[in-house]
């Protein structure tokens, strides 16, 4: 049996469109929003399945692909976040790179040789990794134009897997990924798949004109700290507005905090862009965070340990 596991952001469904344009097969997709990262913990192997892991991290995986992997399953593993120890296994291939500059789209790029480069560069710009979509899709010679349509397709994808819940999203992950799936350039999906575009595109207008109303709830010359309300529009938004506001101030550090349902927050954190380093190692301090060094969060911070982060926050980026 066969298993396409993918984070539910932009940068796993462009990097599963990609591998699966490639190299067509019949799997069980299991995704999640964005922040439901240990994907592995929702289904069980046998001997001899194959397994395609791509963008959430292997050391939040680590158990369960150590598991797999005793069980007699292969597993083909793809990411850019921090991989902790990767096991020596004949059963495990992994491509994994954490340099800021890479994402896991682009990675399954450079494996295919760049057959679909669209995709990856579509991948990049919605992980606001703006420079290396550039690049990409200057080697290509693409126009402007081109290179503004794929910009805002991946920042609306990515727009649409942050949430609590899949019920916050307007699209499940692995229904978009199948509404995509099947076109081998970002400009088909646009042209043939226009709802879906237009869809998109207004709930991220809407949230994000909401999100712009909002006053900072702390802010230095270092570091701004934003509280969305506890709503579902604020929930989605909470990760492309982070990239907005960084790419608005790129010296400054941003941290976007939303309500859960379980009473405490959940914070997304952006490093700066003139120095993206160092968000990875913020929010992994505490317990339920992670991530990668330009950007990075924490899914269940205690309220009453907001003004903790908030102090950490400054002190690490003054």
């Amino acid at each position: 049996m066969y298993f396409d596991v993918f984070n539910g952001d932009a940068d796993g469904i462009c990097a599963l469109i990609q591998l699966r344009l490639d190299q067509p097969l019949t799997a069980k997709l299991i995704t999640g929003i964005k922040r439901d990262i240990q994907l592995l913990d929702k289904f069980t192997v046998s001997s001899g399945d194959h397994i395609t892991v791509l963008d959430i991290s292997l050391q939040k995986n680590s158990a369960k692909v150590n598991e797999f992997l005793s069980q007699g399953a292969h597993i083909f593993y793809v990411d850019h976040h921090q991989p902790g120890d990767i096991p020596n296994h004949p059963h495990l291939k992994a491509l994994i790179n954490t340099d800021s500059a890479i994402c896991t789209s682009l990675l399954v790029n450079q494996y295919l040789n760049g057959k679909y480069p669209l995709w990856a560069i579509t991948a990049a710009f919605g992980d606001n990794i703006n420079h290396s979509a550039e690049q990409l899709a200057a080697f290509l010679n693409l126009s402007q134009t081109d290179i503004e349509t794929l910009k805002d397709l991946g920042i609306y994808i990515n727009y649409n897997g942050y949430g609590s819940c899949i019920d916050d999203l307007h699209f499940a992950p692995d229904k978009l990924y199948k509404e995509m799936a099947e076109f081998q350039s970002p400009f088909d999906f646009i042209k043939y798949n226009h709802e879906i575009f237009e869809q998109l595109k207004q709930g991220y207008e809407e949230d994000m004109a909401n999100a712009q109303r909002i006053e900072p709830e702390y802010q230095s010359n270092a570091v701004a700290v934003f509280i969305l309300p506890d709503t579902a529009w604020a929930r989605r938004v909470n990760g492309v507005f982070g990239n907005f506001l960084a790419n608005l101030n790129p010296n400054r550090a941003h941290a976007v905090i939303t309500h859960n349902k379980d009473n405490d927050y959940q914070v997304g954190v952006r490093a700066p862009l003139s120095n993206k380093t160092g968000a990875d190692e913020l929010c992994s301090a505490f317990p339920t965070g992670g991530g990668r060094k330009a950007a990075a969060g924490i899914n269940h911070l205690p309220g009453d340990q907001l003004n903790i982060f908030i102090k950490k926050f400054e002190d690490f980026y003054s």
